[in-house]
């Protein structure tokens, strides 16, 4: 099984910058869909970003697109989540998941296959 840890999270200002990672136990290029989801003081989990095997496909929420960009480091087995122009409203818990994959096509937002491996999460607070 592959493990999942995260790290990056703080405390920001609005319009800031930061950049989570999520450091794998195994090599994950070739073989999980991986992804990004937060969840909000009081709200449920909700899906942020995710990429494919062989990063043939990304995708992303409508509340983060054009500000947060998803890319892996396969030298280093890493996940990141780069997030700018960050606000209030992106305050939340964020984990990294990750879950098997032979095709790049079933890796987006609203693929109903769960996510078997979790992250412990990393706290992003957005505040001035």
């Amino acid at each position: 099984e592959v493990q999942l840890v995260e790290s990056g999270g703080g405390l920001v200002q609005p319009g800031g910058s930061l950049r989570l990672s999520c450091a794998a136990s195994e090599y994950t290029y070739s073989t999980y869909c991986m992804a990004w989801f937060r969840q909000p003081p009081g709200k449920e989990r909700e899906w942020v970003a995710s990429i494919s095997i062989y990063d043939i496909r990304t995708d992303y929420s409508a509340s983060v697109k054009g500000r947060f960009t998803i890319s892996r480091d396969t030298s280093k087995n890493t996940l990141y989540l780069q997030m700018s122009s960050l606000k209030p409203e992106d305050t939340s818990m964020y984990y990294c998941a990750a879950r098997r994959s032979s095709s790049s096509s079933d890796c987006f937002g609203g693929s109903p296959l769960p996510y078997n491996f979790w992250g412990q999460g990393t706290q992003v607070t957005v505040s001035s």
